[in-house]
């Protein structure tokens, strides 16, 4: 009646061993470390003649490391303190990058994990913990709104040079100027025809005209600017949230502040050096000409002034070459970027895939430029570089474009996925940036600790003091429940943060809750004359729909949180579904087992240990006292 088979057993036996493994790597703590990658993907890669010049600074400095260890592409470096920490990052950061206008290496702070080198085999690491627990990383960025108006203004001078184009009306001058957008015609009746395709390309932008000095002027309405505004701040947050999913971050915080601000918080990451570098780069593709006229090629010989509307820019040779202003078309057209490989010369590349409106101007802009050359022009950290600048050979249609032109695979890697994350709508600037280390979080993490420790303890003394036997057996499965649910959010690698904690002291109630009601059923059955072993069976029967119904309906709850929910009410709510999944487990079917090994193979049970059961009128009858031992 009361006996589990055997592969019950091995299925508990092999459930407490997987949790205990997979939560053992949180009692180990984390290290302040100093994290050095490379700025350059593919480039300065951390080697152990880095090593060595990091392990010279530091010993000029007196800085001792407890373990430094090269990574993959990081070097970490682990130290005993944070105050140790912050000095070694000083001088690493100064011994490793002699110029720090262009540095050759990130150095940043990171917490590192101290499990040892046979968990971190088995794929066991700690859950990550939150931003008020951890610390990690928070930025602040300014989007230049005044950048945002000159590229919406430059985008309406690129449509209406293609639609007058089009129309087969030709002007004398079409150039921005300021904040405004001017032409100039001197045939009057072209700038009669150039009225109507003007207004259609307008939108909501303001139009003057003046038919007597053959001039028209396009300038932004309030409205349109508070448009591209809203529109530029939304684009970025869009933006920052793709590129940080490409990292793999979990549960990050970007949302706006002000009229033109950005607060990203990165709770628990890993790799702080890579999310700054992603987060920095304002990566944007942008297609333009480039001139290579006589007095553009005297200019780079150095025997002229650069010619008007001509920009010059570096290839990734450090070539120079003049380049048109005009912006051709741009990253906002892409819907998707690869990296691979050149079939030809099968070195690292990326693909580019066009939406319809890109494919169609690019198709027309090779036409129309057969044995020219297009410059490939890629805005990172504020600066541009030509990419590659090949010559059109025939039209390309279609919507697949290639670049390439000596670059890494790291290099092809990083640039594909800042341009599949999408284009930023304006340049963003880091205007502040802490790294939150473990020392500002110590007291929510003990107050945290504090709170499900003395919780725990309160209710198991509780249990055993009221249900004795069964009582302890309860403790048991709440420490299995609790251990559990640490190992899933282990697993899972999820961020544990302050509501977090609160839902896992609520988790240890609701599972308690379950084992109390057990208790009582068997009370209860004792209580109608029941036979122990009876009771026992009956009580988990019983009290097993009654978990069942209510465990579910408050998991409905739950789910609903997590799906609807956001930042700190998301967090409470994946902490709180673990925790009822893992509390049906330990109340039912761990306790169970441990009930049924200890009393299931007495086949003449008297009595079990469950507190005192009172009947109903036994006082008035003076019948014995029920069960209890």
């Amino acid at each position: 009646m009361n006996r589990y088979p055997l592969w019950k057993y091995l299925v508990m036996a092999a459930v407490l061993v997987v949790g205990f493994v997979y939560a053992l790597p949180n009692l180990f703590g984390e290290a302040p470390a100093v994290q050095i990658t490379s700025a350059h993907a593919g480039h300065d890669q951390p080697d152990q003649a880095l090593l060595q010049r990091g392990d010279a600074a530091l010993a000029q400095a007196g800085i001792h490391p407890d373990q430094a260890t090269i990574s993959g592409a990081t070097l970490n470096y682990s130290f005993s303190g944070t105050d140790v920490q912050l000095r070694a990052r000083e001088v690493l950061a100064h011994a490793l990058n002699t110029n720090p206008q262009s540095p050759s290496y990130i150095v940043a702070v990171n917490l590192l994990s101290r499990s040892p080198a046979w968990l971190t085999a088995l794929h066991a690491h700690p859950m990550y913990l939150g931003l008020d627990l951890r610390g990690g990383v928070h930025f602040l960025l300014q989007v230049d709104m005044q950048a945002a108006l000159q590229k919406k203004l430059d985008s309406i001078a690129g449509e209406l040079k293609s639609s007058l184009r089009d129309k087969d009306v030709r002007y004398s001058e079409l150039k921005r100027v300021g904040d405004a957008v001017q032409m100039q015609f001197h045939d009057p009746e072209m700038f009669q025809a150039a009225l109507p395709v003007v207004r259609a390309n307008a939108g909501n932008a303001l139009i003057d005209a003046d038919a007597a000095a053959g001039t028209i002027a396009l300038r932004l309405s309030p409205a349109a600017i508070q448009q591209t505004e809203d529109y530029a701040i939304k684009q970025n947050i869009t933006t920052l949230h793709n590129r940080i999913n490409e990292l793999g971050v979990a549960e990050p915080v970007i949302q706006q502040q002000g009229k033109d601000r950005v607060v990203v918080e990165l709770p628990g990451i890993q790799d702080t050096a890579r999310a700054k570098d992603i987060l920095g780069r304002t990566a944007s593709l942008e297609v333009r000409m480039v001139d290579d006229s006589p007095a553009a090629l005297g200019a780079l010989a150095g025997k002229g002034s650069t010619p008007e509307g001509d920009q010059k820019l570096y290839d990734r040779s450090g070539n120079p070459l003049m380049v048109k202003s005009d912006v051709l078309l741009t990253g906002q057209e892409l819907t998707d970027a690869q990296p691979g490989f050149d079939p030809q010369t099968n070195q690292p590349a990326v693909f580019l895939t066009l939406d319809s409106r890109g494919s169609r101007i690019f198709a027309d802009l090779t036409r129309a430029n057969v044995g020219k050359r297009i410059a490939m022009v890629l805005i990172d950290r504020h600066q541009a570089q030509v990419v590659t600048a090949p010559v059109v050979r025939s039209e390309i249609d279609g919507g697949r474009v290639q670049i390439s032109g000596s670059m890494t695979v790291p290099e092809a890697n990083d640039i594909a996925l800042l341009l599949r994350a999408g284009a930023l709508a304006a340049p963003m600037q880091i205007i502040e940036e802490r790294t939150i280390g473990p020392s500002l979080g110590r007291q929510n993490i003990a107050q945290g600790f504090h709170s499900v420790t003395w919780g725990f303890l309160a209710i198991v003394g509780f249990m055993c003091v009221y249900y004795l036997l069964f009582g302890a057996v309860s403790s048991i499965a709440l420490a299995v429940n609790l251990m559990l649910l640490v190992a899933l959010l282990s697993m899972l690698q999820a961020t544990l943060t302050l509501p977090g904690i609160a839902a896992m002291a609520l988790a240890l109630g609701m599972a308690i809750d379950s084992n109390v009601l057990i208790n009582e059923r068997i009370r209860e059955e004792l209580r109608n004359g029941a036979g122990a072993q009876a009771a026992i069976a009956t009580g988990y029967a019983r009290a097993w729909a009654t978990i069942l119904d209510s465990n579910v309906t408050t998991l409905i709850a739950g789910l609903a949180l997590l799906v609807f929910g956001s930042g700190a009410v998301r967090g409470f709510a994946i902490v709180h579904v673990l925790g009822i999944l893992t509390s049906m487990f330990s109340a039912v079917f761990f306790s169970r087992g441990l009930v049924n090994l200890w009393y299931g193979r007495r086949r003449r049970l008297q009595a079990v240990s469950i507190g005192q059961v009172w009947k109903p009128g036994a006082a008035k009858s003076d019948k014995a006292p029920a069960r209890k031992s």
